[in-house]
């Protein structure tokens, strides 16, 4: 092909991913040209509303995927975290590239610890999984809903707006900002997002001939854990903006995967840990959504549906 055209939000993460993914095709295919094609998205456009009131994560792709419809690009790149449980026939996951830290980062410029903060103090994050679980886990903080880019999120910080913040490690470290993180939240505390960490890169299903310049992207242990993850989610019906977290790593030929549902006040938490072949990561995700529902994570996750619609604009 003449040019290799990726769609991409115009973040600094964003087009840090998407330069990133453009570096890689550029080293396993010399000479091939590849250029950016800046999208806003509904996500990144609406920030004074709750992501989970106005739609969830599908408003950082919905844009991106038109741009692929009409031909104006042939791939587009997202963090899997924000990738819809399902996508729409017409697209794929053509790769998803090597997982970086996956753990979610504690930053503060006051104080070492969440343990350290003081009763009260306040803490901002969009993710209600994040929410849910820093509530459980520390029930006498302020947990406030903090919407925007890394960048934007970290100047309320340091205005005073906010005593500390939760962001994904490898955010802050692939913008050279791993300064910032005071510590990586221990699983036990904050067990990470469906997908995060991973780059995957999406395109159209029919594009045979961009799925095979993708097949060297993909990174094969990635690509089953966070397709367990993604099981699990699919499984519970959950979506991308719910208190699920999930967690998969492979040890030899083995798979664990831990999975949570929790309320988006904290008071109820479901975990499981589940092991088996890593040859069938779907099976095992499944297998961990089916004992969260026989203990409860329906209902759990049929509340959090009930209060978001409840607070539509």
């Amino acid at each position: 092909m003449d040019t290799l055209r990726i769609a991409t939000r115009k973040s600094p993460l964003a087009l840090w991913q998407a330069e990133y993914v453009a570096g890689q095709l550029s080293k396993h295919h010399p000479g091939l040209p590849v250029t950016l094609v800046e999208v806003s998205t509904t996500g990144d456009r609406v920030l004074d509303v709750p992501l989970a009131n106005i739609g969830g994560k599908g408003l950082f792709m919905k844009e991106l995927e038109v741009a692929l419809l009409e031909g104006r690009a042939d791939i587009a790149v997202h963090s899997m975290k924000d990738v819809v449980v399902q996508l729409p026939p017409e697209f794929a996951i053509g790769a998803i590239c090597e997982r970086d830290d996956p753990l979610d980062a504690f930053v503060s410029n006051d104080y070492e610890a969440l343990e350290r903060l003081p009763h009260g103090s306040r803490v901002g994050t969009c993710s209600l999984r994040r929410q849910a679980q820093l509530r459980a886990a520390f029930p006498a903080l302020q947990v406030m809903n903090l919407r925007g880019n890394v960048n934007s999120r970290l100047r309320k910080l340091d205005s005073g707006e906010f005593d500390a913040i939760i962001l994904a490690a490898a955010g802050l470290k692939r913008l050279q900002m791993q300064d910032r993180i005071r510590h990586t939240i221990d699983t036990t505390v904050s067990l990470p997002a469906v997908g995060q960490g991973a780059v995957g890169i999406e395109t159209r299903n029919d594009d045979f001939t961009v799925h095979d310049l993708l097949k060297p992207l993909d990174h094969e242990p990635t690509r089953r854990c966070v397709e367990a993850e993604r099981a699990l989610n699919e499984q519970l019906e959950g979506g991308c903006q719910v208190p699920i977290g999930a967690f998969a790593r492979i040890i030899g030929d083995r798979m664990i995967l831990d999975g949570l549902v929790g309320s988006i006040d904290g008071k109820r938490m479901l975990r499981t840990r589940v092991e088996g072949a890593s040859d069938d990561p779907s099976r095992l995700g499944r297998q961990a959504a089916d004992e969260l529902v026989a203990r409860g994570a329906r209902e759990i996750l049929r509340e959090v549906f009930d209060q978001s619609q409840s607070r539509q604009p």
